[in-house]
């Protein structure tokens, strides 16, 4: 049979698998055929709101982005099979970690969606790194509910379950409350002896509350968490009919554990081993390095999560990358508009993104910070970008957008540095993936650079977290008995693909971190300006 042949006959007999996965920007569709790749897909562009203070999503958003980005998918199939989807072999679901989304009994969102971009949970922060002596994170799960405790929020009596979004779809489409450990190790710490969550820490956490006298534990409102290759329920007659608005789509098609994107990222990359690391790049950015054991000391910069198979990862998220970089680009945009030419986007991209590598190696002198949004492991509470530069600086195209690259991954680059520096922890090899690199060649120089380390891109690292997902969900259907996630991957996916390595420059390494020390000396003085700026809005705000 041929190519077509092939891919129908696996529509026909449900050996295929769809994989969905929620992105900060993009909400995409993936379905792969026996052997891994894609062939069909769909998505759908959306974008969080800062509504009252809170970064978040709407529900309507939610439901119309899955829907239309499935419909795109299954049109897809149809167009270029012939075939009108009605099952598949497996389903997976993913989307961003941690943030936080609580239910009462009936099922209703008790607060608007609080994603991971928010930087509102200082306090508990603090408290609960010390209260567990691990560090947790302002964007997770724990620390928005704690926060909702020491804030006095009414809505906390009312949990009856709190998840993240991930867990959310799944639950509404399977009626089953789980989550991957990955995920879920974004929500609570996990117990590397387990694979589940740490009951000690849960019971300190319950007696740290005990004297609110809430109708709950916590072990009663967190979903259960599940491992890689666990089947998690199967897709409901409801949620058949909310996933596809045709009806087409049959309900009792299994679904394996939701999961973050950090670990779809893992495995798109073929990094969920010991020694191996992958970096995603896009409207936020983190690396994720797969440890061999734990760290010495607990670090702020540094979050301890694991892989979809419950391996400990060191993990340093900075929450902003690309999105400053978009909003420069757009401006680009409309200055050609403005002179009557219509360039395509992809193509300014590709330009200004090669320019860059015509740039003085320390950037000339400039100075950026990407802040579109609050930036926990420098400390900045709230989203200032800023582009700044003296009369010396060598101001012109190439630097700057060599310096925007740089600042992209200028919070990356401190928490990595603690790891590969302080820890002295083994990396065989780091793998990229996201909007960054998708300028053929300069992302991966520019964090090679960072990296100080050969970095490598996969062509299907491409097709992003969805493909991830999609790649769990066939390991749950067709894994052998005792087959490890890695070894699925490792035999059956990747084979022999390594990517397309490239090595650090010398120049380039030297250049980044004379760049950083000018960064690293500027964010205080970012610090001050930004609270000036916040007394001001107070003092404005008591006039009126």
């Amino acid at each position: 049979m041929n190519k077509l042949d092939l891919i129908k006959a696996d529509i026909a007999s449900s050996r295929t698998a769809l994989g969905i996965e929620f992105g900060s920007t993009r909400i995409k569709a993936v379905l792969i055929d026996s052997n891994h790749s894609p062939i069909a897909s769909g998505s759908y562009e959306w974008e969080n709101r800062l509504e009252e203070g809170i970064w978040t999503y709407s529900l309507n958003d939610i439901w119309k982005g899955l829907q239309t980005s499935y419909q795109e998918m299954a049109n897809e199939v149809k167009e270029k099979y012939g075939v009108t989807l009605q099952k598949v072999g497996a389903i997976g679901f993913s989307a961003m970690m941690h943030g936080y989304m609580a239910f009462n009994k009936d099922g209703e969102l008790l607060v608007p969606f609080r994603t991971w971009r928010n930087s509102i949970t200082e306090q508990a922060e603090k408290e609960l790194t010390a209260l567990f002596n691990y560090n947790i994170p302002q964007r997770w799960s724990i620390a928005h509910l704690y926060q909702a405790i020491i804030n006095g929020e009414e809505h906390v009596e009312n949990i009856d379950f709190f998840t993240t979004l991930a867990g959310y779809i799944h639950w509404k489409l399977t009626g089953k409350k789980v989550l991957g450990v990955g995920d879920a190790s974004g929500m609570f710490p996990i117990d590397m002896e387990t694979k589940d969550y740490d009951t000690r820490m849960i019971q300190a956490f319950d007696d740290l509350i005990i004297e609110k006298n809430y109708p709950w534990k916590l072990e009663e409102i967190l979903p259960q968490a599940m491992q890689a290759g666990d089947e998690a329920g199967q897709l409901s007659e409801d949620g058949a009919k909310l996933l596809d608005v045709s009806g087409s789509l049959q309900a009792g098609i299994p679904l394996c554990p939701p999961e973050g994107d950090a670990g779809t990222g893992m495995v798109a990359t073929n990094s969920v081993a010991q020694r191996t690391g992958n970096v995603s790049a896009g409207t936020s950015v983190f690396a994720m390095i797969v440890l061999e054991k734990e760290l010495k000391k607990v670090y702020p910069e540094i979050d301890l999560v694991t892989t979809p198979s419950g391996s400990l990862v060191g993990m340093v998220h900075a929450n902003n990358c690309s999105s400053d970089i978009n909003a420069w680009i757009k401006l680009f945009e409309e200055f050609s508009e403005a002179l009557g030419y219509q360039v395509n986007k992809d193509k300014l991209f590709e330009v200004l993104f090669n320019k860059a590598l015509e740039g003085d190696k320390d950037c000339g002198g400039l100075l950026s910070y990407g802040y579109y949004s609050g930036e926990n492991i420098t400390g900045m509470r709230e989203g200032r970008p800023l582009f700044v530069r003296s009369p010396e600086s060598n101001f012109n195209l190439a630097n700057f957008m060599r310096v925007h690259l740089f600042s992209a991954l200028g919070t990356l680059k401190i928490g990595m540095d603690i790891l590969l520096h302080e820890e002295n922890i083994g990396i065989d090899k780091i793998l990229g993936h996201g909007g960054l690199f998708k300028t053929k060649g300069v992302g991966q120089k520019i964090m090679a650079a960072a990296m100080n380390a050969p970095v490598s891109v996969m062509e299907t690292a491409g097709e992003g977290g969805a493909w991830g997902i999609a790649l769990l969900a066939s390991f749950t259907a067709n894994k052998e008995e005792n087959e490890s996630l890695e070894e699925y991957l490792d035999k059956k996916v990747f084979g022999d693909n390594v990517g397309v390595e490239v090595e650090a420059d010398e120049e380039d390494v030297e250049g980044f971190e004379a760049f950083m020390d000018r960064y690293k000396q500027g964010l205080s003085i970012e610090q001050a300006a930004i609270d000036h700026l916040l007394i001001q809005k107070k003092v404005v705000e008591q006039l009126v």
